[in-house]
């Protein structure tokens, strides 16, 4: 059954409205293999709970056929439509990818709450960050190769993950979305293709074109207006667009049609094993190498021997700690850093885990770990703030036995 099938009449009820998001991200980091690479698999194929954000949140898994411990595995994230369901996307193969990926991919399709992505409080941009965590910490994935997609309010839950987290997710794919489901920062280049048809009743095609051209600024694309299919054609265009940074493509694919993730060229009608739009965005995706080696080895980890800090003068900024999420050996954190009665250039925050925590990926700032002692930097794009105002940095870490909450220092250069 096709995508366009299991959706019905559902999607003219698409929510209008965005909800903005308050996670402030860093450029792309230094990729790695998992955690996970190596360990004798806890996860398998099937429908899975996991506590986030306070919450029973569902989620299908897809482990490949014959997997590999020892192999870095793309990781997709796969979201479904208003109304639809993670059911409705792993049965109708993950908008393709299941057989496209060939076994070379771990895919996951998690459920919406009331099967939308309001992400009311960045609740499902949470899912998504301890979904993350959750599969990389028990299976062999490529920390360069994470690659996330949907159509319609799937479709905006994929631009909002562009958004926000652009140090953990190589690209997306849109298939007919809009800012439905928030964007913030929105400034850092995420590779990015975006489908939608030219008279798309639900999701006008002038969205669509809004939201592609938050990546042709922050992949330092060439702006244009690229050509588009006339009404009546039955074709689709695909445009490249030019003069974007090295690694960051922006693929633009206009298609004469309504609100569906399954045009066919030459007819009106949809049918999921004729369609152009999955093998499209598998080319897409797959067009981006991993940068990270195919042999496993330990994650990644910072010097234990750390140069000297600058000095620094205390007591300019505040530093609030706050876990976000928790579950079984892992967690997400967050911390706000806010200046004081004077403005800030730079700022720097300490702190020492009393528990034996570890930080496994971070964005926001910049780590230099000692043992259990912790300092990190901002970024060239966060550190500047005015007199009381704030940023964040946020991170997973494992655990085991306690998490408290630790005592932090700020501290400007």
């Amino acid at each position: 059954m096709s995508i366009r099938q299991l959706a019905g009449g559902v999607v003219a009820a698409v929510l209008a409205g965005a909800v903005a998001l308050a996670v402030v991200t860093a450029a792309p980091a230094d990729a790695a293999v998992t955690a996970g690479c190596g360990k004798a698999p806890t996860l398998t194929s099937g429908t899975h709970t996991i506590s986030s954000g306070g919450q029973s949140r569902s989620y299908i898994l897809r482990v490949p056929d014959g997997y590999d411990r020892n192999h870095p595995y793309k990781l997709i994230f796969a979201f479904h439509w208003l109304n639809g369901t993670a059911g409705n996307v792993a049965s109708a193969g993950y908008y393709g990818l299941q057989q496209l990926s060939a076994n070379s991919a771990i895919l996951i399709a998690p459920q919406g709450i009331d099967n939308g992505w309001a992400n009311t409080g960045g609740r499902d941009l949470t899912l998504v960050d301890n979904l993350t965590a959750l599969i990389e910490g028990d299976l062999c994935v490529d920390t360069s190769q994470l690659f996330a997609l949907g159509w319609s309010y799937g479709g905006s839950m994929s631009y909002a993950v562009a958004c926000a987290r652009p140090a953990v997710f190589r690209a997306v794919a849109v298939l007919s979305g809009a800012n439905l489901s928030g964007c913030a920062p929105g400034t850092q280049p995420v590779a990015y293709l975006g489908i939608h048809g030219i008279h798309d009743s639900v999701l006008n095609i002038s969205l669509g074109r809004s939201i592609r051209d938050t990546f042709v600024r922050n992949n330092g694309c060439t702006p244009q207006n690229p050509p588009e299919p006339a009404q009546g054609s039955l074709t689709h265009i695909v445009t490249a667009y030019a003069g974007c940074r090295a690694g960051y493509p922006v693929e633009w694919a206009a298609f004469d049609g309504d609100h569906t993730p399954e045009p066919v060229d030459g007819s009106t009608s949809t049918n999921g094993a004729r369609t152009w739009t999955y093998p499209e965005i598998w080319r897409f995706f797959s067009q981006l190498p991993s940068t990270t080696s195919s042999s496993p080895s330990t994650p990644t980890t910072t010097p234990t021997s750390p140069s000297p800090s600058p000095t620094v003068q205390p007591g300019a900024c505040t530093a609030a700690y706050r876990i976000t999420g928790q579950w079984q050996g892992g967690f997400q954190a967050e911390v706000t850093v806010t200046a004081g009665t004077a403005a800030l250039t730079g700022w720097r925050v300490s702190w020492t885990f009393a528990d034996g925590q570890t930080i496994t990926q971070m964005w926001g700032g910049r780590n230099t770990s000692s043992g259990s002692v912790q300092n990190v930097a901002n970024e060239t794009w966060n550190g500047s703030l005015a007199a009381g105002a704030s940023t964040t940095f946020g991170f997973l870490g494992t655990w085991n036995g306690a998490n408290s909450v630790p005592a932090m220092t700020c501290a400007v250069p």
